[in-house]
Order: structure tokens, then sequence, then C-alpha cells
């Protein structure tokens, strides 16, 4: 049933994320049987009552993090932490419902949330770190200054031999693995920045020297999007404005019946894959 505050969403295009893999193999748990997927582009086949702004048969986007906007943590201004508090606490990335506490998007249809809405940041020097080649030069297509093969040279050492030894502002750990989160550790400069992006499904060990022996004045910030309508405007509005392609990213289109073999490509990354499109 389409609610007073939702949207039914016929999708037309959706995608795979790492994420999506680690419930696969049972890193991150969700319900039994919940359809996964959180990336979705569509049409609102049907819209709820008191929904404002938006019309049947517009082409939308959702995203995954829809905060409700009134919870204890989107009043914080930790939307992507949304959730209900119970006796036994609240429950961390609250804010993230789709594919995780309520069906997701690899499907013909999905029930959204009335939040579904439609070199950027200011860095000087973008290193990009891979061990495939492919990767790589899709890293420079994207705007990365210097490119970095893992698995020719000691990214570390690179690093710090580009930045003169100084080391960088911040560094982006996306793979959610102990051996990137270290060295991501070991390359940023004192009072530098560790953004950690990724998804870890093991316990992480800081090593004391790259840790400077919790004397150097380092910040390691875990986050999820923030979620919401104004990120999804700012993002729609830096695809508008034509500041960069993002065509190249997608580099591999499955029909919804294919999805196992998808899955099996993306979670093997084999042939390239970066990202996967799946049509119903």
């Amino acid at each position: 049933d389409v609610g007073p505050l939702d949207a039914l969403l016929r999708v037309t295009t959706t995608t795979i994320c790492g994420t999506d893999v680690h419930i696969l193999k049972g890193e991150y748990p969700v319900a039994r049987g919940l359809t996964v997927g959180h990336e979705p582009v569509g049409v609102i086949e049907k819209l709820g009552s008191a929904v404002k702004g938006y019309c049947e048969g517009q082409r939308v986007i959702a995203g995954a993090i829809t905060p409700s906007g009134w919870s204890n943590a989107c009043l914080c201004g930790c939307g992507a932490q949304d959730g209900a508090g119970t006796a036994h606490g609240w429950k961390p990335l609250g804010g993230w419902r789709l594919g995780n506490t309520i069906d997701g998007c690899q499907a013909e249809y999905v029930l959204v949330c009335a939040t579904a809405g439609a070199k950027l940041s200011g860095a000087t020097t973008v290193i990009g770190v891979d061990r495939l080649a492919s990767r790589l030069e899709i890293a420079r297509r994207m705007g990365a200054d210097h490119v970095i093969d893992s698995s020719r040279v000691d990214p570390v050492e690179e690093i710090l031999r580009l930045t003169g030894g100084r080391g960088v502002d911040v560094a982006i750990e996306a793979l959610g693995i102990q051996a990137t989160f270290e060295a991501c550790l070991r390359v940023l400069r004192p009072g530098g920045t560790l953004s950690s992006l990724g998804v870890y499904s093991g316990d992480l060990t800081i090593p004391l020297g790259a840790f400077a022996a919790g004397l150097g004045d380092h910040q390691i910030v875990t986050t999820l999007c923030p979620g919401g309508k104004e990120r999804m405007r700012r993002l729609m509005a830096v695809i508008q404005a034509g500041r960069v392609d993002l065509g190249p990213m997608v580099t591999h289109r499955f029909k919804l019946d294919d999805i196992e073999r998808a899955y099996d490509l993306f979670g093997h990354q084999r042939d390239g894959v970066l990202k996967v499109a799946i049509t119903p």
C-alpha cells in the first residue's frame, strides 16, 4: 500500500554497491528475504496524498539514506544515524532504509519514503591508488592528478615522495580492509584526517608508529552518506552543470533476470568492472 507520505517508484535502472556484496556474504546482516539495493533511478508510478513537490510520471532518483528529519539524530545533525530509540538504545545506520530495514530497489518496483529527490570539494592535488590499470585510467578521467599502481610500487612510499615527505591532508579509505586503513594512516600529515568510508567485516588494529603513539593530532572520521533531499539536489546540480562526466563509471549492464551473474562479476571484480547497472 502507498501511504500518504510514500511514493511507489517504477525502477528503470539500479546498480550494485559494494555494501550489497557484504550483505550477500552475510558480513552485514539484514532480514532474511529482504530485497536489497539502494541506488535507484525510476519514475513515480503512484504518489502519496500528502507528498508535495512531485507528480506521478516524474523521473526521479532516491537517496540510499532517507532520514526522517525529526529524530534525535537528525536534530543533532546526524541524519544518517536516524533510528528509533528503544530501551536497549538506538539502531546505528538507521537512516539507511532501502535494502537495510525495508525492501530495496533491485526489483521492478520500490516503495520509498517521501525524501525522493532529484575535484569539486576544492582539493588541489588528488592521488588515486588501485591495483588495476583500467580503474587507474578512470581515476585520471575523473580528475586525479596522480595515480599509483599499488601492485607495482609501495603506495605509502610513493605518496610521501609525491608530497615531498609532508603527507596528505586527507586520506580516504574506501575498501574496508586492514591494509588500506593502515596505509591511509601512514600517509597522513600531522593533524591530517583519515576518512573511513569502507565497510569492515573484521576488527581493525592501529599501528603504534603510524598513530604517532596517539599524539599526532590526527582525526579518524567514520561516516555514512548524510542522506536527505539537499544532498541529492547538490549532486544533481553537479551533474547538470557538466562539472564531471560520470558515464564511464558504469562499465557493465545486466537485465534484472541476470542479477546473479551481475553479482558474480562484481563480487569477484572481473573484467575491469567498476559499476554495474541493472535494468528491470
